[in-house]
This record gives C-alpha cells, sequence and structure tokens, in this order.
C-alpha cells in the first residue's frame, strides 16, 4: 500500500494495521469494507468528524458521495423512505461515553444513523446495528431502531457538491452538521 493511500485512510479514521479495517475492539475507528485499495479508489470518499464534548471525543463516520448533477433527496432517494445520509456502510456513530442525540439518550457503544427525507421535516434514526451494509433498510433492520429525531431542514446558500457532515460545539453539547446538495440541518448532540 502506498503512502499517500495509507495517510488518505487514516485521516478518515480507517485502520490499516496488518490489513485490518476498523476491527470490533477498535471503537473509535471506523469500520469500512474491503481491501486498503479499493476503499482509496470508491467514488465516495471515506470521511469522518470528530465530535469533542467535554474531556473525550465521539467520531462519525460516512461515505462521501457526490451528486454529479444528480437530483439526489427527492430524486433518487425519494422522499418518504429510508436513506443512509452517506454512501456504502452505514453512517456511524461511535460514542465512548452516554450521550443524547436530539431527544434519543444512548448508552456508550456505536449506532447508525439513517433519514427518513421530507420536503419539510427528515426523520433521523439511531439504530444499534451497524455491522451491515447502508442499503437496503429493510424491516430487519428497522427492527434495531432506538429512536429518532424530527428536523428541519433549510436551504444552503449554495450548491454542495459532496455530503458533509461538520460539528461545532463547546463544552458538554454541541451540533452535527449535515450539508448536501440545497440542504442543511442541525442534529443536537450533548454527553449525559
Amino acid at each position: 500500500m502506498s503512502m499517500t493511500m495509507t495517510r488518505l485512510l487514516l485521516a478518515a479514521g480507517v485502520s490499516v494495521a496488518a490489513g485490518v479495517l476498523g476491527t470490533p475492539a477498535q471503537a473509535q475507528e471506523c469500520q469500512f469494507r474491503g481491501a486498503p485499495e479499493a476503499l482509496a479508489e470508491r467514488p465516495s470518499p471515506l470521511d469522518s468528524v470528530i465530535v469533542r464534548l467535554g474531556d473525550a471525543e465521539a467520531k462519525l463516520c460516512f461515505g462521501r458521495p457526490s451528486t454529479r448533477g444528480r437530483a439526489i433527496v427527492g430524486g433518487l432517494d425519494p422522499f418518504g423512505q429510508p436513506w443512509r445520509m452517506g454512501a456504502n456502510e452505514p453512517t456511524t456513530l461511535h460514542l465512548p461515553f452516554p450521550a443524547r442525540v436530539g431527544s434519543v439518550d444512548l448508552e456508550a457503544g456505536s449506532y447508525s444513523l439513517y433519514a427518513i427525507t421530507g420536503e419539510t421535516e427528515w426523520t433521523v434514526v439511531v439504530n444499534s446495528n451497524t455491522n451491515r451494509w447502508g442499503i437496503p433498510i429493510s424491516p430487519d433492520v428497522r427492527s434495531s431502531d432506538v429512536g429518532s429525531v424530527v428536523v428541519r431542514p433549510r436551504e444552503t446558500g449554495e450548491h454542495v457538491e459532496t455530503l458533509t457532515f461538520s460539528f461545532r460545539g463547546s463544552g458538554w453539547s454541541g451540533m452535527l452538521t449535515f450539508a448536501w446538495e440545497r440542504t442543511t440541518f442541525d442534529l443536537p448532540i450533548a454527553r449525559r
């Protein structure tokens, strides 16, 4: 594996030691499927966001698809259908501490996030099943739902080509911000 590829994967939070990509013992590592060479060549790059709450860090891991001129939300991914909020593996939140996402209380652990999109509101669902591919979000996957949060998307000032999550906060609380196409929303997160 090239040094550049290793740096890219490590920047995304992917474990590359001994060819293992994100084993369960590495709770704060992003878990992606595939050989490092194949991961580096995906059209939707791997990424992660550090969520610093108090003196500890959580991590959100996700794939970053691009629109490439397509209408995604409400188009390729129709309103009212579960959507993984990323590409490839499920978007996954790793919590080393108990936290609250919106109004959903969570114990320390790993959770996948998906959304049911609508024109005026989205439901972001927290799910305990992280050991799966991102789609389909079947009734079997949904049987592991922990809770959900309704968010109100708003229009961005400009087109966001590649899906992005970011975090801003201070102390024990903050906001995870989603932005893609012309849509953005904030998801409150706090340490308990």
